[in-house]
């Protein structure tokens, strides 16, 4: 189709524009051939008339439909041209906030300016082994592609990232060998991507600086390649640099900076690492403040500091070589401050004092004297001698700053050698990537040597670029069989000639730098001389200073100025002498001469592409120029010999502003780095290119029936095609694909949208047509309706006369009478009705709230007596809390009282003592006295004879006085009684105190006792008890049901044998043939009857043992000699054989009635267990209640202990009493003492003293005595209340006794129930033993009775569960049964998990013979061999399967028999009698565990493996709802070179299958079923993450369509998870993120309350998935709408607050936490049979 054709009404063009380059605009009149203008409507709604040439029309180029916009690919564009590509990268760009996209071979980055999250470790792992164009374009989709080509095809892969300053280009060549770090672990412990990876920090450093484009511009051209082993895992790196930016360091524009070593190095003068080198803040050094910019926004010199001596670190680079590099890098800043000053004329100097200079001097050990003299002098060698030659202050100036760039240079290279040396490959290397950051095209205001460098190495670039994207085109053209067709495109070589051939701009500046003399104007005139022909060179019009030259990007003019002193890079010869000469060996070395020779190697060789700078003759020195052209000859060698990937670097804006787009200094960037070259070169041939399959999906529409009938897709497809497009030319069928011109595509999708269009005019049509039609019908009918009633009424009032109507009324009364008259009467009935079901119903629902009011009473009682009971129970608890505090602190108080009195006690035992002692020495002193008295006597009589007459005298005086005396020892006599009286009173009154304290002390000290005895120890022994009896009760329950269970079986059994017996007997009858057999047979009798016999014989003895052995244990010997005649002479004779027979079914009948009443009797024991357990609940009742009492009692102590405590409140009265008596009892000693003073006056001396004495003897004796007789009644009564406390002691024991007794009592009941439930069990176990034996001798007799021989019964054992196996076997089972062992083939015909009861039966056979010695080795060997297979076998999914199982059975048997009660509640009492009994395996069960953990997990990554490769084909590309379709253009870059050509097509379907697979496997080999729901919860996790992250990753995936497709596959999903029974495993909430993004594309994406509804649903997703979704969102057709920027920000702002996760992808590595819950296995060990299969004839069952 001719392209004027398309240029129709609707269609829309882009027409030139100043400010945004390009501006849309529609057509209004279609355009014919000879039209002079082109009428448009702009935007903004004004008309534009565009001139056209009528002889040769030039066209505006067309727009792409909208459907095309915003493509991966710009060659998927239908109309490649600039404004189509300018407008693409601007939707991206700023609407998508997508800054990758594919223009054919290139990757075009444009810089955001902002930090985005599309680089983590997750991101990385989803590129990686990705096919180029499956995934949305990235950094990380080149990196792969050049990977997974050097690893597929064996040749070394490049990476070209080329840009402006600003643009990118260091970050993109980062993140590039990031990706390669991470995808390609070396494996090794030196940890080589580290390193590699390290580099960038100190290049960065050193090479890097803040421009007016570019905070952080390299300048410098760095090319790093990356070496691979084998294995494609990194061993090394080496690094080229080209054209450092040096004038930098002694110079910088305004608002630039250094080098950022330089600031990072002043921001840490500080420190004490750097005071030796005497630096000072940046703005104080010449070096770093001409630019006036000292700091970067953002960025903290100080830590970028660490940052590099970190990675100097990591790369090996020691201390010693940094304190180098340090001083050499001061040493610089300190030479930019040395003073020079004009001495006068042409002369300069340096001051003698310059603190600078001499720190200058001391850093690198160089003489200050001679260096200050070669500053400002120069040597001139003439022929017959030497002159040295004062310079001026300029040149002096420009001698030092030389000196300061030679130094960082070398000082650079160092550094760059140092790092390729860390970086140095170990082994040999197999391939490499290279890395190639590089400047792209530049132009300024004002462009210098260095522009003309990197443009001419641009020129270089693209030259390389422009062969190899022909290349690539050439190839393809030849893949698909198309002939092909020579493609004019832009051949730059002429340009290069220009700048590099001989007499070329290169080869004039290095021979005008041979002259001394030759200055830059001089080399300009020659150029202009030699060059002003050639049309690509030109000269300015208004400048004689400057050059222009016309490059493939644009023409650019060079000012000459400084051209000769850069490219000479001159330096005194003494300057370098000095250098050479310096006591400092890390400079010395820079300046040393060095021969490197190059050496070849087999492949291309990494080297420096920086030579040494040799110290030859200086006319032979070579220049700058053709050092760079040397290392960039070798970068193109390089380049050529590997496979190229472009990056394209583009800076958005000037202003750095986050996702700005600047039209204008975008179309010159893509001008400059050879994307619109592509674009050109694209299309001039066929640039859109679609597979037959896409074709054929995205344009059926446009096919007839008969073309869309047809079976063969690609006939169909050339079909259409011929007959759409007329001309052959604009189209051609290749292979796999149709190639079409520009254009054509959207020719198509125009004739697309007018069939759609069509269609839709059809629908409306037809909808509109039968609803107007539908409108119409029902007016019709209305008005048909109105008619009928208006011609009726007209009839009525015609015919009606008016004895008609009265009649009429007459009968409407009539009828409106009965009418109500029936009416009233059903309305009666129905009301009579009404109420009577409202009464009933009334009365059904008050007595329900009556019965729920009294229910509702009944509680409120229940819950009162109850709450009333709690809060007693509460109230006695607490009580009881403080009376036993209060009663053991008052124990207390009186055992004190009592140790005081004991004290007291022995004091007056010490005091009786001592006063009778005296007592014995007054006795002695009154006989003495006695003795004296006699004498007196006699003296007295003697002396009478001689006063007689004075005793008469005095006689009657002696009367008088004595009966003084009398009286007077009356009245004494009186108060003595009164004394003792009172004294007595005393004595009682506290005799009775301290009986009352004593019985005190001995009735607590007895509640003591029996707080302690009744109500610690024995109520929490009867709790204990309770509890015991009610398991106990339990348990007797649970086997009651198991014996009932046991006694159903054994029912079913005897049914069994009946049948048996039934089918023995029809054997029996089969007797009467042989028989008539026998009787045909008389003849031959005679030679017959010894064989006969025989068998009679035999079978005689046969029958008796079965006899026997069937009713040896039933019934006597006698009955069985009755049963079996012994009458050997006539039992081969064929009546008495039937005899016997008749006799072995007596025997069975015997054995019937035997079992019948074997049935009989375990009922009758059946029942005595029931009447067991009742008689034990009522045991158990009494004891309840026993434990009542008991507690009623400890409460009836405590108020008793309560009435002591109140009773106890009146022992102080009684002290006071006490206390009042013995003062009382002191007065009346005082005034008895008082009394015989004055008698003792009134007697004698000697009367007085010694009746003084005698008295006070006796009261003192008197007075002992009775404290002698108190303290014995006292210990009498002590003694009375021990006995008292020792006869309670001894009836609480005897109690005590009794309960015990009791509990010994109950235990031996419990003990020999239990012996009673075991012997039952042996006998059922013996039952069910008799009963095999006899099915096993019924089947052998049958056996012999058919072969006709006769043949023992095997006996069976009775196994124990266990399998012994001896040491030297142990080799031998853990080969057989562990590494032999396949899931496959002898695993199939066996039980699962039968390894692991094997082993385990093994395991008990060593714990029974308490063998340690064997079990460790066992286990060991077992734990060995298992992780050798599996170490084996790593991606064999059966058999970690397998082995999965039944390590994990392993593991439960382990627990189950480890006889811990919490691992038992689910085994019989058989296999609690099984349990291990000698060794603890809980270190064994950890071992296994940890095993089976590793074991789950390499299970987990063998299936996520297998299902990774099905999960985005089916999930995502395959298009499982039919007539559905998601197709859209395709780019060229949907063709990888790493592709296959066969790759095989996944569905949902495979999917599920895959699933099936997997399921089916674990239930085959008797996987637990909650392992299996874990392990399908993990791998809906990796479907719903990987396809979660695609969606993330792919724009095309994102559209209405594509979510439709999600959400049925989810669901295909859902429904496999119910089929398999697997719902509770929540694996399909794995999936809410995923089936969330799916709505999300399919919602309304326009209003207010669209955001609202997304950011309240959209729960699983955060912030970043939901609007990059939404920015991602692509229509499919233009029917569809995209989602506006400002729809985005609204739903930016409802999830500001939104908390949680900023990562865009999903973590697929994710594993969820692994358990292993124990399951008890109901398996009988006793019963499983080793397969003679498994070779393990060696075992032998216990």
């Amino acid at each position: 189709m001719a392209l004027l054709e398309l240029y129709t009404e609707y269609n829309r063009v882009w027409i030139p524009d100043a400010e945004h380059v390009w501006k849309s605009a529609e057509i209004m009149r279609d355009f014919h051939s000879g039209d002079n203008v082109l009428e448009l409507l702009l935007e903004d709604g004004t008309e534009h008339y565009y001139p056209v040439d009528p002889l040769k029309p030039q066209l505006p180029p067309l727009r792409n439909p909208d459907i095309l916009v915003g493509e991966n690919d710009l060659t998927a564009l239908s109309y490649l041209h600039e404004p189509a590509v300018l407008h693409n990268l601007k939707v991206r760009f700023v609407e998508s906030r997508i800054i990758y996209t594919y223009c054919g071979i290139i990757l075009v980055a444009v810089n955001p300016y902002k930090q985005l999250h599309i680089y983590g470790d997750a991101i990385i792992h989803a590129y990686s082994g990705q096919n180029m164009g499956d995934m949305d374009p990235h950094i990380f989709a080149v990196a792969e592609e050049a990977y997974k080509q050097m690893a597929r095809n064996h040749k070394n892969q490049s990476i070209i990232v080329s840009g402006e300053s600003g643009a990118g280009k260091t970050v993109s060549a980062r993140y590039a060998m990031r990706y390669f770090a991470v995808v390609s672990k070396s494996g090794s412990n030196t940890r080589v991507e580290d390193k590699v990876l390290a580099s960038n920090p100190i290049t960065e450093a050193i090479g890097n600086a803040k421009t007016t484009r570019n905070d952080n511009s390299s300048r410098f051209g760095k090319y790093t390649e990356i070496s691979f082993d084998k294995k494609y895992r990194i061993i090394g790196a080496n690094m080229r640099t080209y054209l450092l930016e040096k004038s930098r360091v002694v110079f910088q524009a305004d608002n630039e900076r250094n080098y950022h070593i330089f600031y990072q190095l002043c921001s840490c003068a500080q420190l004490p690492e750097f005071k030796h080198l005497r630096l000072l803040s940046a703005d104080k050094f010449q070096y770093t403040c001409m630019g006036g910019e000292i700091t970067i926004e953002g960025v903290d010199d100080k830590k970028d500091m660490e940052e590099t001596r970190r990675t100097f670190s990591l790369l090996g680079l020691k201390e010693d070589f940094q304190s180098d590099v340090f001083k050499v890098l001061a040493a610089v800043l300190h030479l930019g401050n040395v003073e020079i000053k004009n001495s006068g004329g042409d002369k300069s100097s340096v001051p003698s004092g310059d603190p600078h200079l001499a720190v200058f001097c001391e850093l690198l050990k160089v003489s200050a004297v001679e260096l200050v003299r070669w500053l400002c002098h120069r040597r001139i060698v003439l022929v017959a001698e030497t002159v040295v030659k004062p310079v001026p202050k300029k040149r002096a100036v420009n001698a030092r700053d030389a000196l300061a760039k030679q130094i960082y240079a070398h000082l650079f290279d160092c550094i760059i050698n140092r790092i390729n040396t860390a970086l140095k490959v170990p082994a040999k290397q197999h391939a490499f990537i290279g890395v190639l950051d590089i400047y792209g095209f530049e132009t300024f205001d004002i462009n210098s040597f260095e522009q003309f460098c990197i443009n001419y190495a641009n020129e270089k670039l693209q030259q390389q670029f422009n062969l190899h994207v022909f290349k690539l085109e050439q190839e393809e053209y030849m893949k698909e069989d198309i002939p092909w067709t020579l493609i004019d495109f832009y051949d730059n070589q002429p340009v290069i000639d220009l700048i590099e051939a001989k007499m070329g701009i290169l080869d004039l500046l290095d021979e005008e730098c041979l002259f001394p003399q030759g200055t830059d104007q001089s080399w300009l005139q020659k150029l202009f001389n030699y060059l002003e022909p050639n049309p690509l060179f030109e000269k300015p019009r208004l400048s004689n200073e400057a050059f222009v030259i016309q490059h493939f990007a644009d023409k650019v003019e060079y000012q000459c100025r400084g051209f000769l002193e850069k490219n000479r890079d001159a330096l005194y010869e003494e300057l370098v002498d000095i250098m050479r000469d310096s006591k400092f060996p890390f400079l010395a070395h820079f300046f040393q001469e060095e021969e490197r020779n190059a050496a070849n190697s087999k492949g291309v060789k990494v080297r420096p592409a920086r030579p040494a700078v040799k110290q030859a003759n200086k006319q032979l020195r070579t220049s700058v120029g053709d050092k760079f052209c040397s290392s960039l000859s070798l970068l193109m060698e390089t380049l050529n010999a590997t496979t190229p990937h472009y990056v394209r670097c583009i800076k958005p804006n000037e202003e750095k502003l986050p996702f700005e787009y600047d039209s204008r200094r975008v179309v010159q960037q893509l001008r400059a780095c050879g994307v619109l070259e592509t674009i050109r070169i694209s299309a001039q041939s066929y640039p859109s290119r679609w597979t037959y399959i896409e074709f054929y999906s995205r344009y059926s529409i446009l096919m007839t029936h008969q073309e869309a009938d047809q079976s063969d897709k690609k006939q169909t497809c050339k079909n259409v095609l011929q007959r759409l497009i007329q001309d052959p030319n604009q189209y051609k069928f290749g292979r796999t694909k149709i190639f079409f011109r520009a254009g054509q595509v959207a020719y198509l999708e125009k004739l697309r949208l007018d069939r759609l269009r069509g269609a839709c005019v059809t629908i409306q049509k037809h909808v509109r047509g039968w609803s107007r039609r539908r409108k119409f019908l029902r007016m019709r009918q209305a008005a048909i309706i109105i008619q009928e009633y208006i011609r009726g009424k007209r009839t009525v009032r015609k015919t009606v006369t008016a004895a008609t109507l009265k009649q009429g009324w007459a009968s409407v009364v009539i009828q409106r009478h009965w009418r109500g008259y029936r009416m009233r009467q059903v309305y009666q009935v129905v009301r009579l009705a009404s109420v009577t079901i409202q009464a009933f119903t009334r009365g059904w629902m008050a007595r329900k709230r009556f019965k729920k009011m009294m229910k509702e009473q009944k509680a409120l009682v229940l819950q009162k007596y109850a709450r009333a009971w709690l809060a007693r129970r509460r109230f006695q608890t607490m009580r009881r809390l403080v009376l036993n505090v209060q009663l053991s602190y008052r124990v207390q108080q009186l055992r004190k009282k009592i140790e005081e009195q004991s004290k007291e006690n022995r004091g007056l035992m010490e005091r009786l003592t001592s006063v009778a002692n005296s007592h014995s020495q007054s006795v002695d002193r009154l006989q003495v006295l006695e003795a004296q008295l006699e004498k007196v006597n006699s003296q007295k009589e003697s002396l009478e004879a001689r006063e007689k007459k004075a005793k008469e005298d005095a006689s009657l005086t002696i009367a008088k006085l004595q009966k003084e005396t009398d009286a007077l020892n009356v009245e004494k006599q009186n108060l003595e009684k009164q004394f003792e009286a009172s004294t007595k009173e005393a004595k009682e009154s506290f005799d009775q105190i301290k009986r009352s304290l004593v019985e005190e002390k001995d009735y607590e000290a007895r509640l003591r006792k029996i707080a302690e005895n009744n109500i610690e120890i024995q109520r929490q022994d009867h709790e204990k008890e309770v509890e015991t009896l009610k398991e106990e009760i339990k348990r007797l329950k649970e086997e009651r049901v198991g014996l009932q269970r046991k006694v159903e079986e054994n029912v079913r059994t005897n049914s069994d044998l009946q049948e048996q017996v039934i089918q023995l007997s029809k054997h029996v009858k089969v007797i009467p043939e042989l028989r008539r057999d026998l009787n045909n047979l008389q003849n031959q009798r005679n030679s017959m009857d010894r064989k006969v016999k025989q068998q009679s014989e035999q079978a005689r003895v046969k029958m008796n043992d079965i006899t026997r052995q069937l009713l040896g244990g039933v019934v006597e010997e006698d009955v069985l000699l009755g049963l079996n005649p012994d009458n050997s002479e006539k039992i081969y004779e064929m009546e008495d054989l039937l005899e016997a027979f008749d006799g072995l079914q007596k025997a069975t009948r015997i054995l019937q009635n035997h079992q019948r009443e074997q049935k009989e009797s375990y009922e009758t024991q059946v029942e005595g267990f029931k009447l067991k357990v009742d008689h034990l609940q009522n045991e158990n009742t009494e004891l309840q209640k026993l434990f009542q009492e008991k507690s009623n009692i400890n409460e009836d102590i405590r108020q008793e202990v309560s009435r002591l405590s109140s009773e106890n409140s009146v022992i102080p009265e009684l002290k006071l009493q006490v206390s009042e008596l013995q003062r009382q009892k002191q007065e009346l000693e005082a005034h008895v003492e008082e009394q015989s003073r004055e008698l003792a006056e009134k007697t004698e001396e000697i009367t007085d003293v010694l009746q003084r004495k005698i008295e006070e003897e006796s009261s003192q004796r008197r007075h002992f005595e009775e404290k002698a007789e108190e303290l014995e009644e006292l210990k009498g009564e002590l003694r009375g209340q021990i006995e008292e406390l020792e006869e309670e002691n001894d009836h609480l024991k005897r109690q005590q006794l009794m309960d015990s007794e009791a509990k010994i009592k109950l235990r031996q009941e419990i003990s020999r129930l239990t012996a009673e439930n075991m012997d039952i069990e042996e006998l059922l176990d013996q039952k069910d033993r008799l009963i095999k034996k006899l099915l096993n001798q019924i089947k052998s007799l049958e056996v012999s009775q058919k072969a006709g021989k006769p043949s023992a019964p095997a006996m069976p054992k009775d196994y124990l569960g266990m399998l012994e196996c001896k040491r030297e076997d142990e080799p031998r089972l853990i080969q057989n049964i562990i590494l032999d062992l396949k899931p496959r083939g002898v695993v199939v015909g066996m039980i699962p998990v039968l390894p692991a009861y094997i082993i385990f039966m093994c395991v008990r056979h060593a714990d029974y013979l308490n063998d340690e010695g064997k079990l460790k080795s066992l286990m060991n060997e077992v734990i060995k061999a298992i992780k050798k297979v599996i170490m084996s076998y790593q991606k064999d999914f059966e058999l970690l399967s397998f082995w999965l199982s039944n390590i994990y059975q392993l593991l439960n048997c382990l627990k189950q028999y480890s006889g811990e009660e919490e691992f038992m509640k689910q085994s019989t009492p058989r296999q609690k009698k099984n349990c291990l009994q000698n060794f603890d395996l809980s270190e064994h069960r950890q071992i296994l565990s940890d095993l089976a953990i590793h074991i789950y997990h390499q299970f987990i990554s063998v299936m996520e493996k297998s299902l990774t490769p099905a999960i985005v084909p089916g999930m995502l590309e395959h298009e499982s709802l039919q007539g559905i379709s998601s197709m859209k253009p395709t780019g060229f870059r949907k063709r990888s070179n790493s592709t296959y050509e066969d790759s095989e097509t996944y569905t949902i379907s495979s999917i599920v299958q895959q699933l099936s697979v997997f399921h089916s496997t674990m239930s085959q080999h008797g996987m637990e079923q909650g392992l299996v729901k874990q392990a399908v919860k993990q791998l809906f996790f990796l479907v719903g993450a990987t396809t979660f992250n695609n969606i993330m990753l792919r724009k095309d995936m994102c559209s209405c369509r594509k979510g439709m497709q999600i959400r049925c596959n989810i669901s295909y999903l859902e429904e496999w998870l119910k089929e398999k029974e697997l719902q509770s495993s929540n694996a399909i909430d794995t999936l809410r993120p995923l089936s969330q993004a799916a709505w999300l594309l399919q919602v309304n994406k326009s209003t207010d309350d669209d955001a609202k509804e997304i950011s309240d649903k959209c729960t699983e997703l955060n912030s970043v998935q939901i609007v990059k979704i939404l920015n991602s969102y692509t229509p499919i057709d233009d029917f569809e709408k995209r989602v506006s920027s400002s729809f985005v920000r609204k739903v930016q702002s409802l999830l500001q607050d939104r908390d949680g996760s900023s990562q865009l992808m999903l973590d697929s590595d994710y594993r969820f936490q692994v358990t292993f819950p124990f399951c008890s296995s109901p398996q009988a060990l006793e019963l499983l049979q080793v397969p003679s299969s498994l070779h393990l004839s060696f075992l032998t069952r216990i």
